[in-house]
């Protein structure tokens, strides 16, 4: 499976990453349901879309986190997580023509277990989950028209780095996921040579 392969060759950037890294592949080689969001640890993805200038990211107004967050979904049976992330994309912002990038070689931006607490969605009770979260990383254009996805969010903007932190309202993905996601977008940046 080319999605355990990318994830055996992903170099995890700090102990968090390692530890994450560790439990999805044990769930992916060992959980025949994993790819199934009735399981109580499943796939799921996101994907972190900056600007052409690495500046700005695409974040929406998620209803159930009642936050500013990254866009992505569950895997729902669908193997290739890219092709889950970029749909994500489409769904909740509208955006059609974001490029997937590299982060050192890797098609993978960051791995993380996500704790999920219990909720109401279309009212129906789901319980406390995980997510084994595959993150993607993308580049798309600020001229392509953005929407919101009504039963989801209830807004998509594209926001400065420097305000995301301040935007969130979840303290854990804050300062483990969106800190890490921005540093490594620096890293990107300068690896390509962009301006700070």
């Amino acid at each position: 499976m080319a999605l355990v392969d990318d994830i055996i060759a992903f170099a995890p950037v700090n102990e968090q990453e390692a530890a994450d890294k560790k439990i999805i592949l044990r769930q992916l080689l060992n959980d025949p349901r994993v790819f199934d969001r009735a399981a109580m640890a499943h796939m799921a993805c996101s994907i972190w879309v900056v600007d052409p200038e690495f500046k700005k990211t695409l974040m929406v107004y998620h209803n159930i986190y009642d936050s500013w967050s990254w866009i992505g979904g569950h895997a729902d049976g669908e193997q290739d997580l890219q092709a889950v992330a970029l749909r994500e994309l489409e769904e909740e912002t509208g955006v059609k023509n974001a490029q997937l990038l590299t982060f050192r070689d890797s098609p993978i931006f960051s791995l993380d277990v996500l704790t999920v607490d219990g909720h109401e969605k279309r009212g129906a009770y789901v319980s406390s989950h995980l997510h084994l979260n595959v993150t993607y990383f993308a580049v798309a254009s600020m001229d392509e028209e953005i929407r919101p996805k009504p039963d989801e969010n209830s807004g998509v903007t594209w926001m400065p780095l420097k305000r995301v932190l301040a935007a969130s309202t979840e303290p854990w993905i804050r300062e483990r996921v969106y800190r890490k996601l921005i540093v490594k977008t620096f890293l990107a940046a300068h690896e390509r040579g962009l301006p700070r």
